[in-house]
């Protein structure tokens, strides 16, 4: 028994809430702007669906041995979420299950040992293909809240939250640090470089940390604090986060669980 298991069911049950969102959409409704700067929700749903597809490519590469890239070119990128961030949400709605139906079947065509194949995303470092499944669920989960359609950091499942806390922390880039430490429900990081420290409920400081919860400039924003602030002084901007696609040190095989 590995963490697969446990990362397909999680998958699952996140596709099936996006899949819900998507389909009390309107056609209104998807070209409105999302949370996304420059991008309608038509481009998120575009996005999560190509990266499916993005996906399938780098466990073909696991599968086969053969160096698969997980886009042709980063401009091959945005001019296919370009070109299908128009359609009506019936076309958008029938590509997310579609694309996530793909991914699904090639999960159930993956030899045990292709898992510990080593494949890299468009920016290094590489990692193991077990780790693809983190990655997927993480696009759907964060592009989730993205969509500004009644999905919140708030509903994010505690198993994302704690996961995705241990891998921002574990790819944090120290020099470009903007806090000192991070306190999210009973786990604690600190060291992390000069400024305050974020504290607060663990779906809050991830919603920070990803850029998905921010204050108006000169309060706090709900769901975290920050301590050591001086007075009338700004709360200081999330630090870059997703700088890596994996944390480093990754098992090569799936552990039983992860992390």
């Amino acid at each position: 028994m590995t963490v697969l298991d446990d990362l397909q069911a999680e998958l699952t049950a996140a596709t099936n809430r996006l899949l819900a969102t998507t389909a009390a959409l309107s056609d209104s409704d998807v070209t409105a702007p999302s949370l996304l700067a420059g991008w309608t929700r038509g481009h998120v749903l575009t996005h999560v669906a190509r990266n499916a597809d993005s996906h399938i490519n780098l466990m073909t590469w696991a599968k086969t041995g053969v160096y698969t890239p997980q886009y042709p070119t980063p401009d091959a990128r945005e001019t296919q979420i370009a070109q299908g961030a128009g359609r009506p949400i019936k076309d958008q709605h029938a590509d997310l299950v579609d694309s996530s139906g793909r991914f699904a079947d090639m999960l159930g065509s993956m030899p045990p040992e292709a898992w510990a194949a080593l494949v890299e995303g468009m920016r290094p470092p590489p990692h193991p293909a077990w780790y693809l499944l983190v990655r997927r669920i993480r696009e759907v989960e964060i592009h989730h809240v993205d969509l500004d359609a009644g999905y919140t950091w708030a509903d994010w499942p505690d198993v994302f939250v704690q996961r995705e806390l241990h891998d921002a922390m574990a790819c944090r880039p120290r020099a470009e640090s903007t806090i000192s430490a991070v306190r999210a429900g009973d786990r604690s990081w600190t060291g992390l470089g000069e400024g305050p420290a974020v504290a607060g409920w663990a779906p809050g400081v991830l919603g920070w940390l990803t850029g998905r919860l921010s204050g108006d400039g000169h309060g706090q924003p709900d769901g975290v604090t920050f301590e050591g602030l001086r007075l009338a002084e700004k709360p200081p901007t999330a630090p870059p986060w997703l700088t890596m696609p994996a944390p480093p040190g990754l098992p090569a095989t799936p552990p039983e669980e992860y992390p």
